[in-house]
């Protein structure tokens, strides 16, 4: 099923799609605009200790305006926690694989996740370089999984791996019928949601922040997969972006659990 624009989704939370929209226009303005050096420069450390790139601060500032505007509060990896008061705030990744986006390389999306009184209620997934969107709350998806139960015949979707995690990203790359690689999270989650890939995960290497798999818990709870942390550490809504998951999105809990073991050894 090929998903709708943000604008068509009146089911939807109008701060997430008001998000969507504001997220989307920006990137297309600055891709038209910059040059990909300029997009690229690092121009700050945001608030969850990482560098943060021109193109993501761009994007990032019309994402809390519009946001803000709709009455609800921010979180996001850049600014940090942006509190106006409101019981609900948008978790949000302005641009997930900002390196692919400011190469050109189409493959970075805007992902943000309503959370209502701590609660993560539903989501949304941008495709920035198609404007497609995928859309779901926690009892509402129009996407399934693929309901593979079998690493051996599974396609994976991994982060790449580090020094730190090497063994456990080979104990998987080793068992999976296939992997690939897209340095995109959410566009991963989404692909499994949909049946694309069976299977994304951190494997240990404790790189995704909440605003990484936050919309998975939503998008992919709701298509018929789970979201775990490799270690069974609760995802849950926190302001603090220190803390770090080895996230596991999978089409089903069976699947879930054998990549557990994997990366457990």
């Amino acid at each position: 099923m090929t998903p709708p624009v943000a604008s068509a989704l009146v089911s939807a939370h109008p701060a997430l799609t008001a998000a969507s929209d504001a997220a989307l226009a920006a990137y297309r303005d600055a891709v038209s605009r910059y040059t990909r050096e300029q997009l690229r420069a690092v121009e700050m450390v945001g608030a969850d200790g990482t560098d943060t790139m021109f193109v993501d601060v761009v994007v990032e500032d019309a994402v809390i305006s519009a946001a803000t505007k709709a009455g609800v509060n921010v979180l996001t990896e850049e600014r940090g926690f942006v509190d106006i008061g409101s019981a609900v705030t948008l978790v949000v990744d302005p641009v997930d694989g900002s390196a692919n986006a400011a190469a050109g390389v189409p493959l970075s999306c805007f992902s943000a996740t309503v959370a209502v009184d701590g609660e993560f209620t539903e989501s949304i997934t941008t495709w920035l370089h198609t404007g497609l969107v995928w859309w779901a709350s926690r009892t509402e998806s129009t996407f399934r999984t693929s309901g593979c139960t079998d690493l051996a015949s599974a396609a994976v979707s991994v982060l790449r791996p580090h020094e730190r995690n090497w063994d456990a990203w080979s104990r998987v790359a080793r068992e999976a019928k296939r992997i690939r690689i897209l340095s995109c999270s959410t566009l991963d989650a989404a692909f499994v949601a949909t049946g694309a890939v069976d299977a994304f995960l951190d494997a240990g290497s404790d790189t995704h922040r909440l605003m990484d798999i936050a919309a998975a818990v939503v998008l992919v709870g709701a298509s018929g997969g789970v979201v775990v942390d490799a270690y069974d550490r609760p995802i849950e809504f926190d302001t603090d972006l220190t803390r770090r998951w080895s996230g596991i999105v999978a089409a089903t809990p069976e699947l879930a659990a054998s990549l557990q073991e994997k990366v457990a050894g």
